[in-house]
């Protein structure tokens, strides 16, 4: 991949814009035009990450009839076998999208199929179903997710540091000169991601060293998730041409905040209209009805939904009750919501939600599901959220908080789990079988990751008797 000092001139926001409703014929002049010459056949394993075949551009026909052919077992999560039926992922044109930071090169994603069928595990899958749901209701779910990351880079004896070596400051958000010198990383990105048409509102740097944000705009949930598998696509091989490590690590260092994925969400009718907007909320907050009872849903469902929004061991060093030197970890582990609190796991931006719980390693299809489950949940039960909370939670002792009667969120991978397996909602309404192949292969982390022994032990105990 090379991307010339001259590159950013090379194209403009939306000059490589897949055209709205192409057809074959269409997609195949966009193509040619664009000086495409292979397409990536994508989908995610139950991990989120991207999965591809490299097609020839000759080949789109069969990619959108027949699909890419892959052998299920091969992939993290999908509970295929290896002398079970090919794993054949049928692309969608209204996902095709150029890749500027590899010329020559686009991408589709697709359903995965097995049989001709399908295939209950594939998480994309897993949220078209819930989609389904809320379109019988003609309602759409709107999200925004704000991926943070940590830039950086390897240093010869094999550590890991912020790529701009200046980035030391003790509290670094919004530092003018971290944004700055990181922006050969920021601005690529960014015009990457423009020159698609995804629209980036802000960017800016967060609270560890070497810690950024790029925010694009909302859209419904199923492209938010797409976007989202696009631009970590873009910002890892970006970084990778800069000699760069972009992670999006929960927590990859202790004595630092972590990196959150937080999700604003809000339910809008066939008009375009925000259902969850109400300016005469009493609370004062803007939220409709409607939006108290998804809160309620989401806060019930809370210790479960942690499991699928926080999946990696790593989380838990993130989502934990804690300060930093910038006053807290900014992780909410309190199952509670107010006005604009960022201490709570959910915060209310008027007239909309922000679910603060989950966090950069997400899958971002069976995250996003999983809360369009628990929310349908409180909206059919009506379920009430209770009074909102604000109280700055980093200030209070676990004592007072547990007398207000808020509970934490789970302190464990494995904690999590058990929420998630108790709680029969998920495996209901997203199928038995993806929750089951979840909770099996983050069981088999979890023993992993119990049984290593890690310098920390060596290091305490290794004289200590």
């Amino acid at each position: 991949m090379h991307l010339p000092n001259a590159w950013t001139s090379a194209i403009s926001p939306g000059s490589l814009a897949t055209p709205k409703e192409l057809d074959l014929a269409g997609a195949q002049v966009f193509l040619k035009q664009a000086g495409v010459r292979y397409v990536l056949a994508q989908f995610v394993d139950l991990h989120g990450v991207a999965k591809s075949k490299a097609v020839p551009v000759q080949h789109l026909e069969g990619l959108l009839k027949e699909g890419a052919g892959f052998a299920g077992g091969g992939a993290w999560g999908l509970g295929l076998l290896p002398h079970e039926a090919e794993y054949m992922v049928v692309c969608e044109l209204d996902t095709l999208m150029v890749t500027p930071w590899a010329p020559g090169y686009a991408r589709m994603m697709g359903v995965g199929m097995v049989k001709g069928a399908p295939h209950p595990v594939d998480t994309r899958n897993v949220l078209k179903k819930q989609v389904a749901r809320l379109a019988e209701r003609g309602w759409t779910f709107n999200t925004g997710l704000e991926p943070e990351f940590i830039l950086l880079r390897r240093e010869s004896d094999g550590r890991l540091s912020p790529f701009d070596g200046t980035d030391t400051l003790v509290k670094p958000a919004y530092d003018y000169r971290g944004l700055m010198r990181g922006r050969s990383f920021l601005e690529r990105v960014t015009e990457c991601l423009q020159a698609v048409g995804i629209d980036v509102y802000q960017i800016d740097h967060e609270d560890a060293n070497g810690q950024y944000e790029i925010n694009f705009k909302y859209a419904d949930a199923l492209t938010t998730a797409d976007q989202i598998l696009y631009f970590k696509m873009a910002a890892s091989e970006i970084a990778h041409d800069l000699g760069a490590i972009c992670s999006f690590m929960p927590k990859p260092r202790s004595n630092s905040t972590g990196s959150g994925m937080h999700i604003h969400c809000s339910i809008a009718d066939r008009d375009g209209q925000n259902l969850f907007h109400d300016d005469a909320d009493p609370n004062g907050m803007g939220l409709s009805r409607l939006a108290y009872h998804f809160l309620g849903g989401v806060l019930a469902h809370a210790r479960a939904l942690t499991a699928l929004l926080a999946p990696t061991v790593n989380s838990y060093k993130r989502l934990v009750v804690g300060h930093t030197v910038s006053g807290a970890t900014w992780a909410p582990a309190f199952i509670a919501y107010g006005d604009n609190n960022r201490t709570a796991m959910a915060r209310v931006p008027y007239g909309r939600l922000e679910i603060r719980t989950g966090d950069s390693s997400m899958n971002p299809y069976l995250a996003t599901a999983a809360l369009i489950a628990a929310g349908l949940d409180g909206i059919e039960r009506k379920l009430e959220p209770g009074a909102p909370r604000n109280v700055n939670f980093y200030g209070l002792s676990l004592e007072a908080i547990k007398e207000m009667g808020v509970a934490l969120l789970p302190q464990t991978l494995t904690e999590a789990l058990d929420a998630l397996e108790s709680d029969q909602l998920f495996a209901s309404a997203l199928g038995r079988s993806v929750i089951e192949e979840f909770t099996s292969l983050k069981r088999s982390e979890w023993l992993e990751y119990h049984r290593h022994v890690s310098s920390w032990e060596v290091e305490r105990y290794l004289s200590f008797f």
